[in-house]
């Protein structure tokens, strides 16, 4: 199989990342992916159009943060969604990546009850990595997380959000909320808890 120009750049970059990674977990800290120590992206918000579209709602919400405009409706068709929702952070990595143009995005799992110290490094490298070069995460979470603010989130049968910036050298997340019940559609949370929030289930990044 031959891999493109950007693909072997990428595979690169994750493999120094993970040695850098690596070192850092041995010091016991995760050092920054970027010299930059926030980045948020633009994109365009629509809160989700019924009660099981929050899976098309983020995808669409990744989208538009490079250019791409499509209604949550498609989306939803192409996700396989239906009225228990999307099936999983698989189904929204291959949209991305097909309605995208893209082969960019991989879904990543927090399979454990809780997400281990390896797994919170990981997601703050994904997000510096993705923002770094605009493209919005999306995850797939379930159960109760607490913003920034002390605003409590939950969604106990799970939810699907998109991860537009960041701040902290990747260790607090914006997060776009479709279905956000303080009304803003957004808020900022630590990476750990954002992780945590995920285990049992998975996001593309």
């Amino acid at each position: 199989m031959r891999l493109s120009t950007g693909r072997i750049s990428r595979v690169i970059a994750i493999a120094l990342i993970a040695l850098t990674a690596s070192t850092a977990s041995v010091l016991g800290t995760a050092a920054p992916a970027s010299a930059a120590a926030s980045r948020e992206l633009s994109y365009e918000f629509q809160w989700q159009q019924n009660g099981y579209y929050c899976g098309p709602a983020a995808t669409r919400i990744a989208l538009t943060g490079r250019g791409y405009y499509y209604t949550q409706t498609y989306i939803a068709g192409q996700l396989g969604t239906t009225t228990n929702g999307t099936n999983s952070a698989a189904d929204t990595t291959r949209v991305l990546n097909s309605l995208g143009a893209t082969g960019f995005y991989e879904t990543k799992w927090i399979p454990g009850n809780s997400a281990t110290q390896a797994e919170i490094n990981r997601l703050q490298w994904d997000v510096v990595y993705d923002i770094d070069r605009n493209y919005p995460l999306v995850v797939n979470v379930v159960g109760s997380a607490m913003d920034t603010d002390g605003d409590w989130h939950s969604y106990s049968g799970g939810h699907y959000l998109a991860v537009t910036g960041y701040s902290n050298d990747g260790w607090t997340v914006k997060i776009a909320d479709s279905a956000d019940a303080n009304g803003y559609g957004w808020y900022w949370m630590s990476t750990d808890r954002l992780a945590h929030w995920i285990a049992l289930r998975g996001y593309s990044a």
